[in-house]
């Protein structure tokens, strides 16, 4: 089992997302992904057909400041398809979070087309806490833009950005 566990540590994983925020949900995920991998990259999405209420440089950012305490983790850019992202980092595997059986289906056909276009990178589902199962990006986004509370969906990092950038005190 040491020889496993060894090869596991070894292995760079790609966790990649938009993280417009990065949620308590994409926390749990990464840092289960972090005790599996011996290098986890969180590649942040520019987005280009997104509208993100984030710029580029301010989720790069938030996501290290959130993440600052795993010492395996990196968080680097990534324009274009995340599979040659993640082969030109070297990443043998990429993680996905899945939350319900919707996600599951777009998933599933996205792990698909990502290894039509590079096998030799394998994608791994890691589903969240049950506490942060309904928690996305952009319902967060839409509850601190409509002036709810966030405080328990994002971490410390995150929540005094998202709050001076939607306007609220």
């Amino acid at each position: 089992m040491q020889l496993q566990e060894r090869a596991v540590s070894q292995i760079t994983a790609v966790f990649p997302g938009t993280f417009d925020p990065i949620t308590l949900g994409h926390e749990d995920m990464l840092r289960r992904a972090c005790a599996l991998f011996g290098t986890v990259i969180v590649a942040v999405a520019v987005a280009h057909h997104k509208k993100t209420l984030f710029t580029l440089d301010e989720r790069l950012q938030i996501a290290r400041d959130a993440l600052a305490d795993l010492s395996n983790v990196t968080v680097e850019p990534f324009d274009g398809l995340v599979t040659e992202f993640a082969v030109a980092r070297g990443a043998r595997v990429m993680v996905r979070g899945l939350r319900s059986g919707t996600d599951f289906d777009y998933e599933f056909q996205l792990a698909g087309m990502n290894r039509h276009l590079r096998p030799e990178v394998d994608t791994v589902f890691l589903t969240p806490d049950a506490r942060w199962q309904s928690i996305s990006s952009t319902l967060v986004r839409e509850i601190a833009t409509l002036g709810g509370r966030v405080d328990g969906l994002v971490g410390k990092a995150v929540l005094p950005r998202l709050i001076a950038k939607v306007g609220r005190a």
